[in-house]
């Protein structure tokens, strides 16, 4: 072993035996200096190793410890007395499967698989988690060096200060050494760091999930969209039979003798207000289906393969189970996320607030140093003589600073407060969405129902109003009428029923279900996971697909923290 390799294992504490080496070196005056030189050196060692082990962990921890703040929430829902509200608590983590609608569920598969908006959000995950690795760190030594040089010197003859006494030749130089400089955490600067990296690590997931959550309603209702969009586009066909049969028969009665052109135009002047709408129609259809590619990640391509089935709208069940407000703060993916990031910056409270107290630093070097000067030799930077080495405490306060460091503290204070009413907020509006999506649910029902005896109702119209022309007890204007009232009436049922199924699309989403798919799954898929560790060693953050991967935690909270002191990851 070399002399350079034994010493680290004396300074690492690998080798606790200075004797062991000694044994195995030749009697020489070289190896007695070597040997007195370790031993020196393993005191040294052992005395630092003593220090570093207590010291970090004597201090006191500063600034407040996060308490989630109290948040506003409503023992009921107003519609908590309707019977199609349940108050049952369910997690509703597959809740698009309500709709019984077998193409819904794959487009929410692609969906999940290659939506980029998710992907991104699983990559900022990753990011956060690479960062608490770095907060980690930051405990450690935060200097260790290994260098090392070799330069020819020329002093100046000119210069007094670089060569005084006009004796210093021309020489070489080499060094070769170690330097660690340690900040003890005294005051809990690098806990505090600890802590808020982990939050804002665990506020990416909750994150990743409330993208998910939003991908997945998103999904639900544009889809719901394209199918009601299908529906009225069938029923505007529908009503253009209609009406050109209508257009028949006046134009058989004027031809006839029995009326006038007026009837003729009348008619062809609804038929083709009717057939206007099917353009129209189409490119809000086309429209839909553009944002629906999007969701899914996919280009411009038929959608016709994913779309196939029954065109019908999703039939939403008669009833919702709801639970309680309170399930929110549990369940919603956005309000851990609120909380979370106000947790993490209260902890930069405590890193800012340590500023204000003294810092302790061990530092120390280990090394040797040779010149070529006089009977000296570069080569002597192998050997004892050459050793150097230093240990020692060191401390610094920048009390001048007070005032800036004070103000930062409030700085970050603030920042923590705009957080908790930020919380708080969230709470807010997370119920504002639930009982926004509860009254369209329940009032969309009422709706539905009234339309459909309003199109039962003009379809019963339409026939008597044709009976009655072709009889001559009525004039056209009541069939041009009757048609115009059936073919609102059906369009707004369609209407009506998109806008049903889409407000319990609205509750469940406003309800944070679906992020539990992710459970199980990586937050990048298996092509993104391989570009990046091809760019990257990514360690044990990012395994290949074949090993044991890290299991993310499920919806995080506060409580999913952990420890302050953790082994620095590699």
């Amino acid at each position: 072993m070399s002399l350079y390799g034994t010493v680290a294992n004396l300074l690492s504490g690998r080798a606790a035996d200075p004797g062991a080496f000694r044994s195995s070196l030749p009697v020489t005056s070289t190896s007695r200096d070597i040997v007195a030189e370790i031993g020196r050196i393993a005191a040294v060692r052992r005395l630092a190793r003593a220090v570093v082990l207590v010291l970090p962990f004597a201090g006191c921890t500063v600034g407040p410890d996060f308490a989630t703040p109290a948040a506003p929430v409503a023992g009921n829902w107003l519609e908590a007395g309707n019977p199609a509200v349940k108050s049952d608590q369910q997690e509703y983590e597959s809740w698009w499967t309500v709709f019984h609608d077998p193409a819904l569920n794959r487009l929410i598969q692609i969906a999940y698989d290659q939506n980029l908006t998710l992907m991104a959000a699983g990559a900022r995950v990753l990011e956060a988690r690479a960062t608490l690795g770095v907060a980690i760190g930051e405990f450690y030594p935060q200097i260790q060096q290994v260098g090392a040089n070799v330069g020819y010197n020329q002093a100046s003859q000119v210069d007094p200060t670089s060569n005084p006494t006009h004796q210093l030749e021309n020489y070489w130089r080499a060094s070769l050494g170690t330097q660690v400089a340690w900040e003890l955490d005294f005051w809990g600067k690098f806990r505090r760091g600890v802590q808020s990296a982990d939050a804002a690590y665990l506020a990416s997931v909750a994150t990743y999930d409330d993208v998910l959550v939003t991908l997945l309603g998103d999904v639900a209702t544009t889809y719901i969209g394209i199918r009601t969009l299908q529906q009225q586009i069938v029923i505007t066909h529908e009503n253009v039979v209609k009406q050109r049969k209508a257009l028949a028969i006046a134009r058989d009665r004027f031809h006839g003798g029995t009326a006038t052109a007026l009837d003729v135009f009348q008619a062809e002047n609804v038929l083709a207000q009717t057939e206007s709408a099917i353009p129209q129609l189409t490119a809000q259809l086309q429209q839909g289906e553009d944002a629906l590619r999007v969701l899914l990640g996919m280009t411009p391509q038929t959608l016709d393969a994913l779309l196939a089935g029954s065109t019908s709208i999703p039939v939403p069940p008669r009833d919702v189970a709801v639970g309680i407000p309170a399930d929110l703060i549990r369940r919603r993916p956005d309000v851990r996320s609120a909380e979370l990031s106000a947790a993490a910056q209260s902890a930069q409270i405590g890193i800012a607030k340590a500023d204000l107290f003294p810092a302790f630093v061990l530092g120390g070097l280990f090394g040797t140093v040779a010149g070529s000067s006089g009977n000296n030799r570069v080569g002597d930077v192998f050997t004892a003589r050459g050793i150097q080495f230093a240990f020692g405490p060191s401390f610094s306060w920048p009390i001048l600073n007070y005032g800036q460091i004070t103000n930062n503290v409030r700085v970050q204070d603030a920042r923590l407060q705009g957080l908790l009413i930020a919380y708080q907020n969230t709470v807010l509006k997370a119920q504002q969405e639930v009982e926004n999506g509860l009254a369209t649910f329940l009032q969309g029902r009422q709706q539905v129902d009234l339309l459909r005896r309003s199109v039962a109702a003009a379809n019963k119209a339409l026939g008597i109003a044709l009976d009655q022309y072709l009889l001559g007890t009525r004039d056209f204007t009541t069939v041009l009428t009757a048609e115009q009232n059936l073919y609102q009436a059906q369009s707004s049922l369609a209407s009506a029923e998109g806008n049903l199924a889409t407000g319990l699309a609205s509750v469940y989403r406003s309800l944070g279900g679906g992020w539990q798919i992710r459970e199980g799954h990586d937050f990048v898929n298996a092509g993104t996971r391989d570009e990046m560790r091809t760019r990257t060693n990514w360690g044990k953050l990012l395994p290949p697909a074949d090993q044991p991967q890290p299991l993310p935690p499920g919806l995080p909270s506060p409580a999913d923290r952990g420890p302050d002191v953790r082994p620095p990851e590699w």
